[in-house]
């Protein structure tokens, strides 16, 4: 993955990681841009975060690339970051900054939230790295919204300031869900029987994904198999299932409801980009889907809406780039 070439840092790669409720992504950055020997692992194979840095440093590649002379790091990880200790929200690990500094001999780790980070990614995207959905026109100089669903789902914004961008914090995903029609109000009262807050992310996400399958087979009143998340995306995709292609259809527009819903708050005039893995993978099927029409309902404001353009973000491992993009703003040495 290189975006410019140039010289080596003289002072070793950069510790690179994107960690996720189920999967990290771990890279080092040799130059500017230049990001090497990537390395995807399952959270749930490795007991804490220390466990699988030490796996990945000893990847061959890795190795090769030098990370074992790494003092710089960026961590981006699915979870509000604030003070030294961080907990995880959809994950088991847990772990101390300063303590992972002092076990691999880092001199900086800069932590932050991992949509933070993909917003930073966002200058950085080539055009064959990003798909628009739809209509719609970017406008220089405007703030640009961000939205992604992986096994939670995640908010942030770039907002201009002078010849630079500030990448905003945001929890945004535990906004609580507005149904749009009768069939999420429906599934709507299935989840409020289960959970006593229904935020859009307990729908609109990997974990959502089986939610609202079971509410919808209970609306159909039928006693389907009890799917995992990526058993309802292979059989809705293939077709196979028709409450699991309306499980699609209807993550694509409430989908679609919480992009505008950020478009309007922000007014992101810049566009709208929809990251994580979930909608990559649903590629045509969701070009398809009610997310535009859905995106752009909004009564008063939908002439407002059809002008801001829609994109999903393709890159494979853009949160890296983005980690990699905070950490050169940072002025690291």
């Amino acid at each position: 993955m290189k975006r410019e070439s140039f010289s080596l840092y003289a002072n070793g790669p950069r510790l690179l990681a994107d960690i996720g409720g189920a999967s990290a992504s771990f890279g080092l950055e040799t130059a500017p841009g230049q990001i090497e020997a990537v390395w995807v692992a399952e959270c749930a194979d490795y007991p804490t975060l220390g466990a699988a840095l030490v796996q990945y440093l000893a990847q061959p590649a890795s190795v090769a690339a030098g990370g074992y002379q790494a003092r710089y790091a960026g961590i981006a990880i699915a979870n509000p970051i604030d003070g030294d200790w961080v907990t995880m929200t959809n994950h088991h690990w847990s772990f101390s900054i300063e303590a992972v500094c002092s076990q691999f001999s880092l001199k900086s780790l800069v932590v932050v939230n991992d949509f933070r980070a993909l917003a930073s990614a966002l200058p950085y995207l080539a055009p064959e790295h990003k798909r628009q959905i739809g209509g719609g026109q970017l406008r220089d100089n405007a703030t640009i919204g961000l939205v992604g669903a992986d096994a939670g789902l995640g908010v942030s914004a770039l907002v201009p300031a002078g010849d630079r961008w500030v990448a905003i914090d945001s929890e945004g995903g535990h906004s609580t869900f507005a149904p749009m029609s009768e069939r999420e109000i429906e599934i709507l009262r299935y989840a409020r029987r289960h959970h006593g807050h229904v935020s859009s992310e307990r729908l609109v996400s990997g974990i959502g994904i089986a939610l609202v399958y079971r509410a919808l087979a209970e609306r159909a009143r039928l006693a389907g198999p009890d799917l995992n998340t990526a058993e309802i995306m292979e059989r809705g995709l293939r077709g196979s299932c028709p409450v699991c292609v309306e499980t699609l259809e209807a993550f694509c527009e409430m989908l679609g409801t919480v992009a505008s819903n950020v478009a309007l708050t922000l007014g992101a005039k810049g566009g709208i980009y929809i990251g994580g893995r979930i909608v990559p993978r649903m590629s045509d099927f969701f070009e398809r889907s009610g997310f535009r029409a859905r995106f752009e309902q909004k009564g008063r404001f939908s002439d407002y809406l059809s002008h801001i353009p829609t994109f999903v973000i393709t890159e494979q491992y853009p949160t890296l780039v983005g980690m990699a993009a905070m950490m050169s703003a940072n002025a690291i040495a």
